[in-house]
């Protein structure tokens, strides 16, 4: 193992000729900077994390502060869930698609809705005309959610909805097309991505004003918590603003300032968003 004292002797040779080469090459229209302002260093060694506790401040794998993951062994033992983003026309066709994705390997669901879906319009309403299946599957009633699960073992299968302003309906009726089948809510597992936040800033597909829809949010949390255990209440996204036109440090700072509202909004409802 090399000492201080060879890494010092190879690393001003490194810098050296790093030096040669940025004076031969054309100077960059906006060098790299952190979000301050201040530029960011060509190379990061060990020596830059000299005040550094490992144990304090990156712990040790599944456990707080969990820098280095959720899990003791991570991938090793137990992949991650792999699921396919699909939903397109009627019920039906995307249940023929997802069936046919979880044949070929896929571990778990996750449902793309149409625009009349999101934002709560029936397939015929006059203002759903051109938009119904197009960009996700077309759901109006708790029978067109059995065909989108049907043959799909619900207690089995994770599934992942993103869903945001109907949220709360597309779940009553996924758990409602549950318990049809004798399916016990306490075992059933998934996701509603439920981020109502991040429509008003850059997407659009909201129905309520911000305060009304904070409460259905806070309401599905505590819903969820009693009865849907398992669910995954909400999962916060940046990926629209981003597409809308900000920064990737405004992305990051506006999905955390988001994240925030949740939880400021969960204590205040009276949850305990730490258990």
């Amino acid at each position: 193992m090399s000492d201080d004292r060879e890494f010092g002797e190879r690393l001003g040779k490194w810098t050296e000729g790093l030096a040669k080469l940025e004076a031969k090459a054309k100077p960059r229209r906006r060098p790299p900077t952190l979000s301050g302002g201040e530029d960011v260093p060509t190379l990061y060694t060990h020596l830059d994390t000299a005040d550094v506790d490992p144990l304090r401040d990156l712990g040790l794998p599944g456990e707080p502060p969990f820098t280095r993951g959720v899990q003791p062994n991570m991938f090793r033992g137990r992949l991650w869930t792999m699921r396919q983003y699909a939903g397109f026309g009627t019920a039906r066709e995307t249940n023929e698609r997802s069936r046919y994705l979880l044949e070929q390997g896929q571990t778990g669901l996750s449902v793309a809705f149409d625009l009349p879906t999101q934002t709560g319009y029936d397939s015929d309403d006059p203002h759903a005309e051109g938009e119904v299946g197009r960009v996700g599957v077309a759901i109006d009633t708790i029978e067109d959610m059995e065909v989108l699960f049907d043959r799909i073992p619900l207690d089995k299968v994770t599934t992942s909805m993103t869903i945001n302003s109907t949220a709360a309906v597309l779940l009553a009726m996924y758990v409602a097309v549950a318990r049809r089948r004798g399916i016990d809510p306490l075992v059933l597992g998934g996701t509603i991505q439920n981020d109502v936040l991040k429509e008003y800033v850059a997407r659009g597909t909201y129905i309520h004003p911000p305060r009304p829809s904070m409460r259905i949010i806070t309401d599905i949390f505590a819903w969820c918590g009693k009865s849907v255990p398992k669910w995954n209440v909400i999962s916060i996204s940046g990926y629209h603003m981003r597409e809308a036109g900000c920064s990737a440090e405004q992305q990051v700072a506006f999905t955390l300032a988001d994240g925030l509202e949740y939880v400021k909004a969960a204590n205040e409802a009276g949850l305990d968003v730490g258990r």
